[in-house]
């Protein structure tokens, strides 16, 4: 795709209820029973679906004293001593061979400080590096990255990488190794060396950047590489390519020559300063504000961090990509704020990603103004407990203020969550939740039923030790004024993945009343079930890595409407990854839309909706293709085309890039969607069109641009920004932005802002 998302699959959302009632109550029907004894039958095999995990592969960590320069050099006499961990194996091209350039690395350790060096064989000096940006990407660099599951309960880990620059990422990774979040920002250090055929990294991390138990004498660990000069990734123990590169069911084990101190940090005040200035074009009104505020770090303990905050401000934030939207639902967009990333797994990983998120960070602090138009809603403060309670349990805990708006009628909230998470069997996790969003607004004019919204929960989320098998299973309730019985939403999902084979099978069901005002619902009223299969093949001697063939059927039940059957798809699908890093796929769907509610997929203003209570179906052919990412000039093209409910579609986009290396990026991409439907109904004509590019002064200053352009939205936005960081962790932003309408190039919107944050070790 082109940097954005382009959603065509299409669901309804209806709002008949699934319960019958009595007195004025409701009982849940006898249909979701069979429910509730899937859920119970498949989470009592758990125990038997756990395997031995391999971790033969350990490195000792010797204890040293020297005084540490930091130079990338490696030229201290105790680097010579250090034991040194090597033999790196492949995970692409393929998954079974020695490294072509060969990665050796050491670890030592004093009273304060984690180091590691790194030697990394290369064909030639040519190094693949995008920016000199913090937080690169790792597909497009090359890099040496470090995972250190410092509780060693195989589900949360944090995640270290560098390239030959002395570039640096770091980031925190959660569910096992399927959720990496990389904008977690900590302190540290790492400088490299370049030549022309190898590169050498000295990281240096201070222990109270990490958290562990005071006492370990031991962590699983694992080191990996990105050589993308020659498209190859290898990792020092092996990892089948069906399982992701920061999995971490197959990890090493790295031993301390002597126990480890407490990892308790010190106590960190980053206090801001922001000047706005804006103009709204459109409501003919203006604003110059200048605002300060704190946030707070305190260690708690050594796995606990207390996070405090006090008129909170996100203007530095990077914006979202616009996408073109031809569905009935919200599309959910990553949450990017500071303040909700650290151990945001605990938050926002209960429920599933497609049919019921009960915790959403990015609800607090955006309403519903009175024309049903999204704003920022302003927050007044907040603290985050979280973190290790000890090697099994972890905890949980927001609590985050919203101000009244009273020219939209919007009540000050009270936002809180409190999650606990057990560690049970070898990798697999049980979680409860209580989610409560709440206003003490006496106000009689505010509806009753937005007074609270609460939702409780219990999930268990099944995790193999080769992570073979995984699944999610969740029973979740809510409760609202004048509404407090059945409001249920469960699923049972068992996923099997081995080299060769995948096999998932799902089942999710939603209550009409089921409501979660902080999290991400996008349709009620469901019992939907999805199967699928996947084989893949693995050929020798070609420019293919692997590829594999893929059939997935959804079905969508409205359980009160007699469990009709109002929404299936079917999709045939044939993904290709060569060995020159470049990917293509391609696959045929059919859908099948009951709309119970007229629907126009056009959104024109005024036009003739496509009519309710009837059934339309449809077949399409999508395909997609990514070209070698390590080359200077990149692009990309996607296309479609088919029938569309009662008429056809046609889409095509496409991306260009080219990188200045490694002081600049450039790219251009174009989306367009062409749909035709007979008469009365409209047609349409949808473009998407994003530039950006990305300059690096140096490794402290950056300047990103982004230029949007929707005609959906009728917007042209153009999003700059300067960054300074002139100390660690500690910035100078200069933000612009302008918004237009497309129809008539007239002026929309208009702020520019520059803020000051500063990292203060108390």
């Amino acid at each position: 795709m082109v940097g954005t998302s382009v959603i065509l699959v299409r669901f309804f959302t209806g709002s008949e209820r699934i319960f019958g009632h009595i007195n004025g109550k409701t009982m849940m029907m006898k249909h979701w029973y069979p429910v509730l004894w899937l859920i119970f039958g498949l989470f009592m095999l758990v125990p038997y679906l756990g395997f031995a995990q391999n971790t033969t592969k350990q490195i000792g960590a010797k204890f040293i004293t020297e005084e540490v320069v930091l130079d990338g050099k490696l030229d201290e006499a105790f680097w010579e001593m250090a034991e040194t961990g090597s033999d790196f194996v492949q995970y692409f091209p393929t998954d079974s061979l020695p490294a072509k350039h060969a990665t050796s690395f050491k670890v030592v350790f004093s009273e304060t400080t984690l180091y590691l060096g790194v030697r990394g064989e290369a064909a030639n000096g040519d190094y693949v590096v995008s920016s000199l940006r913090r937080d690169f990407g790792g597909t497009t660099n090359d890099n040496i990255s470090f995972l250190f599951d410092t509780f060693s309960d195989a589900t949360t880990a944090f995640f270290f990488g560098v390239t030959p620059y002395g570039v640096q990422r770091e980031g925190l990774v959660a569910e096992g190794g399927e959720n990496f979040n990389n904008t977690w920002d900590i302190k540290w250090q790492a400088e490299a060396q370049r030549y022309n055929d190898h590169y050498t990294v000295e990281i240096a991390i201070p222990f109270t950047s990490l958290k562990f138990i005071e006492g370990s004498t031991s962590w699983r660990f694992r080191a990996y590489r990105w050589n993308i000069q020659s498209n190859e990734q290898t990792t020092w123990t092996q990892i089948p390519q069906n399982q992701t590169l920061s999995s971490l069911a197959y990890m090493g084990q790295l031993n301390f020559e002597r126990p480890l101190g407490r990892s308790r940090s010190p106590f960190f005040l980053i206090p801001y300063i922001n000047t706005l200035a804006q103009q709204d074009y459109a409501a003919d009104t203006d604003q110059q504000d200048f605002k300060t505020g704190v946030d707070a770090k305190v260690a708690v303990s050594d796995g606990m961090n207390l996070d405090v905050t006090i008129n909170p401000d996100f203007s530095n934030v990077e914006v979202d990509d616009v996408f073109t939207n031809l569905t009935r639902f919200e599309i959910r967009l990553p949450e990017r704020r500071q303040f909700f990333i650290d151990n945001n797994d605990l938050f926002a990983n209960y429920g599933n990603t497609l049919d019921n998120i009960p915790f959403f960070s990015r609800r607090i602090g955006l309403v519903r103004d009175t024309l049903g138009n999204l704003i920022e809603n302003r927050l007044l403060g907040g603290v985050r407990l979280s973190g290790k309670l000890n090697s099994t349990w972890r905890l949980g805990f927001l609590n985050l203020q919203s101000a009244a708006d009273d020219a939209n009628r919007i009540p000050s909230y009270n936002n809180m969550m409190l999650a606990f998470q057990k560690k049970v069997f070898s990798r697999s996790n049980l979680g409860f939740f209580w989610v409560n969003r709440q206003t003490l607004d006496t106000d009689e004019s505010l509806n009753p039923n937005e007074r609270y919204n609460r939702v409780i929960g219990l999930d268990y989320d099944l995790a193999s030790a080769d992570n073979i098998w995984t699944g999610n299973f969740f029973v979740h309730k809510s409760f609202q004024p004048g509404d407090s019985e059945g409001n249920f939403s469960a699923q049972a999902r068992v996923n099997y993945d081995d080299r060769d084979w995948r096999f998932v099978t799902d089942f999710v069901y939603v209550d009409e009343e089921y409501r979660a005002d902080l999290g991400f619902v996008p349709r009620t009223d469901i019992f939907k079930n999805g199967l699928s299969a996947t084989r893949r093949f693995y050929p020798r001697d070609s420019k293919i890595s692997n590829h594999s063939f893929q059939l997935l059927g959804v079905n969508f039940w409205r359980v009160n409407l007699d469990f009709k059957n109002t929404d299936y798809f079917y999709r045939a699908t044939w993904e290709v990854n060569f060995t020159n890093q470049s990917t293509f796929s391609n696959n045929v769907q059919h859908d099948y839309i009951f709309l119970t509610n007229d629907f126009d997929p056009t959104r024109t203003p005024g036009a003739t909706p496509l009519s309710g209570n009837r059934g339309y179906s449809f077949t399409q052919y999508n395909a997609e293709y990514a070209s070698n990412p390590s080359k200077l000039f990149t692009f990309s093209g996607n296309t479609s085309i088919g029938q569309f409910f009662n008429g056809e579609q046609y889409s095509f986009g496409g991306q260009v890039g080219y990188r200045f290396q490694p002081w600049a990026n450039i790219s251009v991409g174009v989306n367009y969607d062409g749909i035709r439907l007979p008469e009365p109904y409209n047609d349409a004509d949808i473009w998407l069109g994003i530039a950006r590019t990305e300059i690096t002064f140096s490794k402290s200053i950056f300047w990103n641009t982004l230029i949007q352009y929707s005609n959906q939205r009728d917007n042209f936005g153009i999003n700059s920004r300067l960054q300074w960081r002139f100390a660690p962790l500690s910035d100078l932003f200069l933000v612009y932005n302008d918004n237009y309408f497309t129809g008539t190039f007239a002026p929309r919107f208009r702020s520019i802002n520059l803020k000051l944050t500063y990292w203060l070790n108390l």
